[in-house]
């Protein structure tokens, strides 16, 4: 007898017949539909995560390097042997400041000049950090020059100060109004040091998009902001953005050179790694549960398998005894379970896509439902669930679901194709 070629088209045709018998008829019964079901909601659960997860990462990034330096520049203070406090001021910032504008991969060098302050309007009070910045410089920061949302007029810094809108919320100001910043450090007089009080016209509110720079967050003119602290010819420090944030560390060591013998940097991984890192480490804690969820429902297929294996003992004793081979039997069986594998990883793959790109209007449908409030920015630092599609996540749960349903398959495939067929038709 000659051999047929492993899934050949009667091994379809009797695998499709298996499954879309009735449950009368030792069809498909509820486990193969459970089982489905099953599969279904765990990739779609996968890829939900990991869409999800790429895009708050992905939106966490964005803001540091988009609203913050990559690498800031600063000086590690000389010490006044009259009063023993540290100078920590660059005196020298432009020439500082050209020779890191130097060192290859930079893109940009910015003096600051910076200080925390009380921002006071409309018998409001709240606490701010101000950044005294050039106002070509300001225009270059892609999250304040170009922000998801703002009032007034950027080009217009020159004549005020500009806010985060948080902060404009806080005080309740808009566009024209004006601010009154409050310094401890102020003039000194021979009754000791008078806190300083200026009012400042706000001509530009911006949204970062992160909420504690939208809410601290208040720009001043360079010389103005030189006036209001007392550093007269010097900056704090300096603001520097590379080409490749990612790898920064590699220019970490020709920053050091050229910021001189009394610089310090710190970087953008400096600030934020360990909050990175704990992000790396919950996503491959996730992608485990979740890798789980997807062999529990695998195994479903098993109990579906099974229980057509048992209803169809007669069936496979007649074809053992027609000449079909263990192998045949085994592919027939296989092809039962894995269509109900690649059935439910492809509806859970559609789901989960359309989950990731839908993702605005159903969690604007699910904060409504529950009256508002579900997603708190002053905890989670963003103000939306963001989701990211990604080729390679979608790839890694589509390859997870269907090898987890092939090999749980063969197992109780085999077992229906080492059925004894005698034994099968003793009692028939």
């Amino acid at each position: 007898m000659s051999s047929t070629a492993p899934f050949a088209r009667f091994e379809w045709m009797i695998a499709w017949r298996y499954l879309r018998a009735r449950r009368a008829e030792g069809g498909v019964s509820v486990m193969t539909w459970i089982s489905l079901i099953g599969i279904t909601l765990a990739v779609f659960a996968l890829i939900a995560t990991l869409a999800v997860r790429s895009g708050f990462r992905a939106e966490f990034v964005d803001t540091i390097l988009g609203a913050n330096a990559h690498v800031t520049v600063y000086s590690i203070g000389t010490v006044d042997p009259q009063t023993g406090q540290i100078d920590r001021t660059l005196p020298d910032y432009a020439q500082m400041a050209g020779d890191v504008r130097a060192v290859p991969g930079v893109t940009r060098v910015a003096p600051l000049v910076k200080g925390q302050v009380m921002a006071s309007a409309r018998g409001r009070n709240a606490g701010v950090e101000v950044f005294g910045i050039a106002h070509a410089d300001l225009l270059t920061i892609p999250r304040v020059a170009k922000p998801e949302d703002f009032a007034g007029n950027i080009n217009d810094f020159m004549d005020g100060i500009s806010i985060g809108s948080g902060v404009a919320r806080e005080l309740g100001v808009t566009v024209g109004d004006k601010v009154k910043l409050i310094s401890p450090n102020g003039v000194k007089t021979a009754f000791g040091t008078s806190p300083r009080v200026v009012a400042y016209d706000v001509t530009y509110i911006f949204t970062a998009g992160r909420y504690d720079i939208d809410r601290t967050r208040v720009y001043m003119p360079f010389e103005a902001a030189q006036s209001f602290f007392n550093r007269e010819g010097t900056a704090d420090e300096l603001e520097v953005m590379v080409a490749d944030p990612d790898n920064v560390d590699n220019l970490a060591l020709e920053l050091l050179r050229a910021s001189g013998d009394r610089g310090q940097i710190w970087t953008w991984r400096d600030a934020s790694g360990g909050f990175l890192r704990a992000l790396e480490i919950e996503d491959n804690v996730m992608f485990v549960i979740l890798s789980i969820l997807v062999l529990i429902a695998s195994m479903n297929i098993v109990s579906g398998l099974i229980m057509l294996v048992k209803n169809k003992g007669r069936d496979i004793g007649i074809l053992r005894t027609m000449g079909l081979t263990e192998g045949a039997v085994l592919r027939v069986f296989f092809i039962c379970g894995a269509f109900t594998g690649v059935i439910g990883t492809v509806m859970g793959v559609i789901l989960g896509c359309l989950f990731a790109i839908y993702i605005d209007p159903i969690f604007s449908f699910v904060n409504y439902i529950a009256g508002g409030g579900v997603w708190d920015p002053s905890v989670r630092g963003i103000y939306n669930l963001p989701a990211q599609l990604r080729l390679g996540d979608v790839v890694s749960a589509v390859a997870l679901s269907l090898s987890l349903s092939f090999v749980v398959t063969i197992f109780p495939a085999r077992r229906a194709a080492r059925m004894n067929p005698v034994e099968a038709l003793r009692y028939e």
